[in-house]
């Protein structure tokens, strides 16, 4: 079909109309987060996470290892995957201690318990390379953490981190 030179520059911005809508209305359909656990289970974990991450910010070795399971699988957009613990912490001395924190974006936490396992933890954060002068804007990033829940003990079990 052959259109005139002057109804294709019509026909383009009657698609970019339409398309910035379906966009727009797409947006505004996205849930909110709203906690389905209670409180003190939503607390809990973001307790954890702050163990966890002051452990992280302070090279506390044994905190964090004692927060991590032995099966863990760490899955790093950039990095790769490792399923071995032991590489992991290895990789935190060599390459984070001293070297880089982590900085939670408030308020980003969600909790979603996970029945007879433990809990699902979604939230954004960044990291500051401490070996830099003048610090940068922090870049947040989006990250999960599955907590498993056994023998009364919280233990990450896996990690997924986006940069």
């Amino acid at each position: 079909m052959h259109l005139p030179n002057k109804t294709l520059p019509s026909l383009l911005l009657i698609y970019a109309f339409v398309a910035i809508s379906f966009s727009l209305s797409a947006q505004e359909s996205i849930p909110r987060y709203e906690p389905n656990v209670s409180k003190e289970f939503y607390d809990n974990i973001v307790y954890l996470d702050s163990i966890f991450f002051d452990a992280y910010n302070h090279c506390n070795i044994p905190m964090m290892d004692s927060l991590i399971s032995e099966d863990l699988e760490f899955y790093h957009d950039k990095g790769g995957f490792s399923n071995s613990k032991k590489e992991t912490m290895e990789a935190v001395k060599n390459n984070i201690c001293g070297k880089v924190t982590r900085e939670l974006l408030k308020g980003s936490i969600e909790v979603y318990e996970i029945n007879g396992y433990g809990a699902v933890e979604i939230g954004f954060h960044g990291f500051h390379n401490n070996q830099e002068k003048e610090p940068g804007e922090t870049h947040f990033s989006k990250f999960v953490h599955i907590w498993r829940f056994q023998n009364n003990t919280w233990k990450i079990t896996r990690v997924i981190s986006l940069h």
